[in-house]
């Protein structure tokens, strides 16, 4: 009986720390895009990476800059004329949406690169990759060989600081798409109507860099669980393989790769199917030197599973 007790003592101590924790964690991502927004206009010093605040100013003006390279000459140069570009920036950064995700895709990003240098994880072709691009299974060789592309092409468009609007998640784009016609619409309707229609046509969400990734973590069904190490998967496929296990939203495994979020990542490796020690060596591969509360190894998978649906909120929403 004597033991008993300890251990549910131990449990209740536990999933306190984590409340806690998570709330913590939810306070701060969720009063990111205001942060961020004040960081991009300013020139101060910040506690977001300035590696971080360049990509996402790089990327907004890259969104911006196609937005308009999609016009027709004669409206594209009214528009650069009447400094749209600057109007429609000042558009896009209030959008707490919007920066969230660009975010998450600047901190994907420095933290693959921060990888590579620390345990030498090649950043598009991981050792999982490898495998994957010679599975017998054609269906998941060709969706790897696609993904592989796309992810070359994302840390060539970071290190230029750039983001091809194809690669935004639908519901973004076309958020982006409406702050373009707000912002332009009355200087050259027929010009942006005409752009966005074109914009919309050719999208398809299912060939962006996430989305492919996403369809890779699917096809690999239970096997996805090899994917759950950084080293032998590299960053991306880990983001999505865990999100996938863990129905969780892909830009918070993205988030939880911070060395801020430390709890939330060890609730979500748990729910995904993790032992602790397997969690704490995916921490000491993302740089994380802060030791875990003993305890945690009692934490089971249905029980953070739990945790988190009550701690995220409905459809992944931050509570």
């Amino acid at each position: 009986m004597g033991k008993i007790a300890i251990d549910r003592s131990q449990s209740t101590l536990v999933d306190a720390i984590l409340r806690d924790e998570m709330a913590r964690g939810n306070r701060a991502l969720r009063s990111l895009a205001p942060v961020i927004a004040h960081l991009l206009d300013s020139d101060g010093p910040s506690l977001v990476s300035d590696a971080i605040v360049a990509r996402l100013r790089g990327m907004l003006r890259h969104i911006a800059d196609q937005l308009l390279a999609s016009l027709p000459l004669d409206a594209k140069n009214a528009l650069i004329q009447s400094q749209a570009q600057s109007k429609l920036i000042d558009h896009l950064r209030g959008d707490e949406s919007l920066v969230d995700h660009l975010y998450s895709v600047a901190l994907e990003g420095v933290l693959t690169k921060q990888v590579q240098q620390r345990v030498g994880v090649d950043p598009i072709l991981s050792p999982l990759m490898q495998e994957l691009i010679a599975s017998e299974r054609p269906e998941i060789a060709e969706v790897a060989m696609m993904a592989l592309a796309a992810q070359s092409r994302f840390c060539q468009s970071q290190e230029r600081m750039e983001l091809p609007l194809g690669e935004l998640p639908s519901q973004l784009l076309w958020r982006v798409l409406t702050h373009f016609e707000a912002t332009e619409l009355a200087l050259h309707p027929e010009g942006v109507a005409g752009a966005v229609q074109t914009i919309k046509r050719d999208f398809d969400e299912a060939q962006s860099r996430i989305g492919l990734f996403a369809r890779l973590a699917s096809s690999m069904q239970g096997g996805a669980i090899a994917a759950l190490d950084i080293g032998h998967a590299g960053l991306a496929l880990f983001a999505s393989a865990t999100a996938s296990l863990t129905r969780q939203e892909r830009e918070h495994v993205v988030f939880a790769c911070h060395e801020g979020q430390t709890f939330r990542l060890v609730l979500i490796l748990i729910a995904a199917g993790l032992n602790i020690n397997a969690i704490e060596g995916q921490l000491a591969l993302l740089g994380g030197t802060r030791a875990l509360p003993s305890g945690f190894e009692t934490i089971s998978q249905a029980h953070s599973q739990e945790l988190l649906r009550t701690l995220t909120g409905p459809e992944g929403e931050l509570s």
